[in-house]
């Protein structure tokens, strides 16, 4: 039988790296999908012969597309585990200073840069897209899919406003795809770090941190091997702190009315949609 087959994204440094270290001493072959070279190449030559480097920019559709094919294949045409774990942090300010914002030759300022959302956020919608084709035409037809949100995602994030809202979103995503695709043996969950350093933290803030406020790697493992030894658990929000793992739950139902339309409207919804045409442009 076939080593089962993992991608991990950002998977050459930091908690991908952790990630992608652990499932290969779980016996899986790892494609370690990274932006960075370097750091790739000599994270396949230090996990072996199982590993396979692939430089991948997760915000590039057509670029993550051809990673999870090249992996299908090289896998020997099955991909049974993602973490989609890449991030970055804002990389323009919201709080900009007037002086430093500019317009365009018609007079309009000029769009934010939410590239911060690009791979946070819809590199994980694309990436369980992609999983869910490729799943599908495995063997066993069965998978786990687990993102990497943030303890930003829980509360907030005031200096980076839209990591923070991608974060958000990525909970919403694993809460709502979860309890579907369970229906065909593919697990969706997520994990929420605390402070784990990473290549995303300033060395200016790492020297000043206090070290009873780091949450160490091994709790990510700890989080994934959860989720590995349990085919039925989905849609879960895990955070990580220090050496602990929360459950994190939706907040309750404001009332009555609203649990009905969150847990009952569904076959209403259901049917509605199945009788709307694919939505161009905007409709109000």
């Amino acid at each position: 039988m076939s080593k089962p087959v993992a991608i991990v994204t950002g998977g050459a440094s930091g908690i991908g790296l952790a990630i992608s270290t652990h499932l290969i001493s779980k016996g899986y072959k790892v494609a370690i999908a990274d932006l960075n070279p370097k750091t790739g190449q000599e994270t396949e030559i230090s996990l072996g012969s199982d590993s396979l480097f692939i430089q991948t920019d997760v915000s590039d559709y057509s670029s993550q597309a051809r990673l999870f094919k090249q992996v299908y294949e090289w896998g020997g045409n099955r991909i049974d585990f993602c973490h989609a774990n890449a991030g970055i942090d804002d990389r323009q300010s919201l709080y900009e200073e007037s002086e430093k914002e500019e317009v365009d030759e018609e007079g309009l300022v000029k769009k934010l840069n939410t590239k911060t959302l690009s791979v946070n956020l819809e590199a994980v919608i694309q990436g369980l897209w992609l999983f869910k084709y490729y799943v599908r035409r495995s063997p066993e037809k069965k998978g786990k899919f687990v993102a990497t949100s943030s303890a930003a995602g829980l509360y907030y994030m005031t200096t980076n406003p839209q990591y923070t809202a991608s974060k958000y979103g990525v909970i919403g995503l694993v809460r709502s795809a979860g309890p579907v695709f369970i229906k065909e043996n593919i697990t969706v969950n997520c994990i929420c770090p605390g402070f784990i350093p990473t290549n995303l933290c300033p060395p200016e803030i790492l020297a000043v941190w206090p070290k009873e406020h780091i949450t160490p790697v091994s709790t990510a493992c700890k989080a994934i091997d959860t989720f590995l030894g349990d085919d039925m658990m989905t849609g879960q929000t895990v955070e990580l702190s220090l050496d602990q793992l929360y459950f994190r739950k939706m907040v309750n139902w404001a009332n009555e009315s609203q649990r009905w339309i969150g847990e009952e409207s569904k076959d209403i919804w259901a049917k509605g949609y199945a009788k709307v045409p694919v939505k161009e442009g905007y409709k109000s």
